[in-house]
């Protein structure tokens, strides 16, 4: 039906109605397709038929005979045959138009459930059939540019080559609009709406020129492939149904109850509605899959679902189309926004659109709503390990894994992150020429995903070593058990806590590590996620403070919502910067301080997975701080015992260092374990550098010399210590000398 005609216009005729141009059958348009691009070319032809009707009223006025007029411009005389086969005989021109809608109505009711996107311009964009009358006449340049030249005339003296303001109220003024109707009312709310546009508004109102945007023309024409006009996405109708989604049965069967609630449009004009719910928003950890999720509400409806890319859930311009691309798609915008703390974004006005919005909020933030507009908000939980379970289940398809128990439960994150995941297991393992997924491709897919989404925000750690390797006394030894425990059934320990627990409870684990600098705390994380088979993170809270009002907060949220969603092991380094005693509010600095401290106190709160914090001043720590940490362990400085320990554990196995010398060391030097680990190291060094390669005491000694002058503090061993078989008299109590 679209194919170009022969003479080069860009609309296309309307089909024959009979044989050699025989006349109308007796239903009208009876040839014409019944889909979305047949009602579109009959609306078309609608708007041309007003058109025409002008042009026969102002050849009245000035004594000039349409078919004059249509001799000047060849291209209608084609327009104007194949309406006239549609007319039935003897129907007077002034009363085409109305005959043309009535026919077009009766049609539009006799196809319920057909898609028609200019039909949804009346029934859900509230609009009237002047007013799809205008939006149509502005859009004839769209499909045959000569329409151009016929407004330029029509528009004379101003020759725009589009309809002006002014120009669109002549042509409807005499189509059955109210008497007293002007321009200005007739294209009201197709200009507020968005469905049509002012090329240049400084211009006087009468000669506004008017132009459809070419996303809601393509629209309106049924046309559904490439609607993506880069702020947004055009999901089909192929969506998951709601039975079909893996989560919790209750928050199901809340959904299904949606479309009871939701608003519904009246039948006056824009904006009108007999009330219900207008918003519904999700709030989620990252990595929940929600858009699964709303197209499986839009399903509900009956709808396709628009996805506005997050970038622009908040722009003025591209949600000025959004209403309007609802309406003619038939879709349910779905908005998803990162908000970081404090921070709200407005409701979305959506002229043109009277149905539901779904937004997609994190755990921060909020929505400003209009007063009156009913809003419902639904939590959607991470999923627990049978959930877990089926999802990577479904993810990895005929694949499958090895141990999907093992990789649901070590791997607990959300329903969108487990897909991604699943996919680059599936390829490590088919690049291995394996058929299974194995938790160790699961496990690399999801450093893969962590690489792709934290690296960004927070650095890399290596997870690795043993207990074994991490000298410390009993206490710490036993605190640190028991956060391994804590960490390794955080999600079944939360099926056997009291009722009391149950209001306030989560998976996550935070802890607190305090001590001096090189007593092993970060040595200590790393081996704890090595233990657990965890990636580690590490953020720097000194760094994260921003000397502007609000950042620090939103520098913190960025950072924990995405290792809160990718399961990683976060260590927050430094953090007495942020954790430090809150202080009396004397200055606005302390004001905000004093924020920045309670913005982390309750994030960590309520974080979902596991956090250490690491200080070098435990006693300047908020106590309200102590009081949420699930486990607070000690590092204190080695004694004698342990620091023997230490040397032995990092010298090389064939040092020759007299055991005589190590006791010495370990009973007078109170050194951290940090500061041996690293006389162990240059040592090693000076060993190297002599070309023995075999570490001897003089070596030792001279690296605890310079741990010593490092710190600023006095060799406890003495100036000779160093010096011992190689130098004697005066001459070596110059050179120790020379060394402190």
């Amino acid at each position: 039906m679209f194919t170009p005609p022969h003479d080069g216009a860009a609309i296309a005729p309307l089909p024959p109605t009979g044989p050699q141009g025989a006349p109308a059958a007796a239903a009208p348009f009876a040839q014409v397709p019944k889909t979305a691009a047949g009602h579109f070319a009959l609306c078309l032809y609608g708007a041309i038929l007003e058109l025409l009707v002008h042009m026969q009223r102002l050849g009245e006025l000035s004594g000039t005979p349409l078919n004059t007029t249509i001799r000047r411009y060849p291209f209608l005389d084609r327009y104007l045959d194949e309406i006239r086969r549609e007319l039935p005989d003897r129907l007077a021109w002034p009363e085409a138009v109305g005959w043309w809608r009535e026919q077009l109505a009766h049609r539009e009711r006799s196809l319920p459930r057909t898609r028609l996107p200019l039909r949804d311009l009346l029934v859900d964009g509230g609009l009237d059939a002047d007013a799809r009358s205008a939006f149509l006449l502005v859009g004839l340049v769209e499909e045959d540019s000569r329409f151009g030249t016929l407004f330029a005339e029509l528009s004379a003296p101003l020759a725009h080559r589009r309809p002006t303001l002014e120009l669109v109220g002549q042509i409807l003024g005499g189509t059955g609009a109210p008497i007293g109707t002007g321009a200005m009312t007739l294209c009201r709310d197709l200009l507020g709406a968005g469905y049509l546009e002012i090329v240049d508004d400084r211009a006087p109102r009468a000669e506004w020129v008017l132009r459809v945007p070419p996303l809601l023309w393509d629209a309106a024409r049924g046309e559904r492939e490439g609607l993506a006009p880069g702020w947004c996405r055009l999901h089909g109708d192929a969506a998951t149904s709601l039975d079909e989604l893996l989560l919790p049965p209750e928050l199901i069967e809340r959904l299904a109850r949606l479309p009871a609630l939701t608003l519904r449009s009246g039948p006056g004009r824009l904006g009108e509605a007999s009330g219900g719910v207008r918003a519904l928003v999700l709030r989620s950890l990252p990595g929940n899959d929600l858009t699964a999720l709303a197209g499986a509400v839009a399903q509900l409806f009956g709808r396709s679902l628009i996805e506005v890319d997050s970038g622009h859930a908040g722009a003025e311009e591209p949600l000025r189309r959004l209403g309007p691309l609802a309406t003619l798609t038939h879709g349910l915008p779905f908005l998803s926004c990162d908000l970081t703390p404090g921070e709200t974004v407005p409701m979305p006005g959506l002229d043109g659109y009277g149905g539901l919005v779904v937004i997609a909020l994190g755990p921060e933030g909020g929505l400003a709503t209009q007063e009156g507009t009913a809003t419902l908000t639904l939590e959607v939980p991470p999923p627990d390990l049978a959930l877990r379970r089926l999802l990577w289940q479904r993810s990895l398809g005929e694949a499958g894994a090895a141990d999907v128990d093992a990789i649901a439960e070590r791997h607990q994150l959300g329903g969108g992150y487990i897909r991604r995941a699943a996919a680059i297991a599936r390829d490590r393992a088919a690049l291995d020429g394996r058929a299974q997924v194995t938790p160790d491709d699961a496990r690399e897919a999801t450093r893969a995903l962590g690489r792709q989404l934290l690296d960004s925000l927070a650095v890399p750690l290596t997870a690795d070593g043993d207990w074994g390797q991490l000298v410390c006394g009993p206490g710490t030894s036993a605190k640190l058990a028991e956060l391994q425990r804590r960490c390794r059934h955080r999600e079944r320990l939360l099926d056997h806590l009291g009722p009391g627990f149950r209001r306030n409870a989560n998976r996550g684990v935070r802890a607190l590590f305090t001590g001096a600098s090189g007593t092993g705390k970060t040595f200590a994380v790393r081996i704890l996620a090595a233990e657990l088979g965890m990636d580690l993170y590490r953020v720097d809270l000194a760094a994260v403070v921003n000397k502007y009002i609000g950042e620090t907060e939103k520098n913190l949220h960025r950072v924990l919502s995405r290792a809160e969603a990718l399961d990683v092991v976060l260590l927050l380094d430094e953090g007495d910067a942020l954790l430090g005693g809150r202080t009396e509010v004397r200055t606005a600095n302390d004001r905000y301080a004093n924020l920045e401290t309670n913005y982390l106190l309750q994030r960590l709160e309520g974080y979902q997975g596991i956090v250490v914090v690491t200080t070098n001043l435990g006693d300047n720590i908020d106590s309200a701080f102590q009081r949420r940490m699930d486990v607070v362990v000690p590092f204190l400085l080695p004694r004698a015992e342990e620091r023997w320990r230490i040397l032995d554990l990092h010298l090389p196995d064939d040092h020759a260092v007299p055991v005589a010398l190590l006791d010495r060391i370990a009973n007078s030097c109170q050194l951290s374990g940090g500061q041996l680990r690293n006389a162990a190291l240059h040592a090693s060094l000076l060993a190297l550098d002599e070309g023995a390669g075999v570490v001897a005491a003089h070596h030792l000694e001279a690296a605890i010399g310079s741990e010593y002058r490092k710190a600023g503090a006095a060799h406890p061993l003495g100036v000779q210590a160093s010096r011992r078989g190689r130098h004697g008299g005066v001459e070596g109590f110059i050179g120790a000398l020379a060394e402190l």
